[in-house]
């Protein structure tokens, strides 16, 4: 599959996002890194987006709660180009009520090549690279192909057979 491929600027777009009980540990995380991320725009989901503004003095534009749409309003973002880069602190023990929406996000980085660190140790990696303050080619895979697949077409429907419902055959 061909690739395009964008200039990511020296200032990224960086989403930031934990869940409850991962919110401490990106909280230092980000206090800690603080200078770095300064230096960059900033988005995070609800509660956390508040915490970090509160905590670093630094303008953070906040989206809906992770439960409640954040999640698939940062996806939206990362499919858009508005968003370069992702910190998920998740937290993999505790059940989520959004499960599906935590994988959908993670699955969209990956679909649209974004660097996304989990943890805390490869977020320390990814924002210690000399490539968070350059200029970085991305490559976006182009899906050309599967969009234009084909789509065979819907089959009509049979007619009912003699003494059965027009909805299909009752069930017992």
């Amino acid at each position: 599959m061909p690739a395009t491929k964008t200039t990511l600027p020296p200032v990224k777009k960086i989403a930031l996002i934990a869940h409850d009980h991962r919110k401490r540990d990106l909280i230092e995380w980000a206090r800690f890194n603080r200078g770095t991320l300064s230096k960059h725009t900033l988005f995070a989901t609800g509660t956390t987006g508040r915490v970090l503004a509160e905590e670093l003095g630094l303008p953070v534009t906040r989206l809906q709660s992770g439960p409640i749409g954040g999640d698939q309003q940062i996806g939206a973002m990362i499919v858009d180009g508005a968003i370069d880069f992702l910190i998920f602190f998740w937290d993999p023990l505790e059940p989520q009520p959004h499960d599906p929406d935590v994988k959908a996000l993670l699955r969209l980085a990956v679909v649209w090549n974004i660097p996304a660190a989990c943890n805390r140790a490869t977020a320390d990696y990814m924002i210690s690279s000399p490539l968070m303050s350059s200029d970085y080619e991305r490559l976006i895979p182009n899906y050309g192909g599967y969009l234009a697949r084909e789509i065979p077409p819907a089959q009509e429907p049979l007619p009912p057979e003699a003494g059965e419902p027009a909805d299909g055959p009752e069930r017992t």
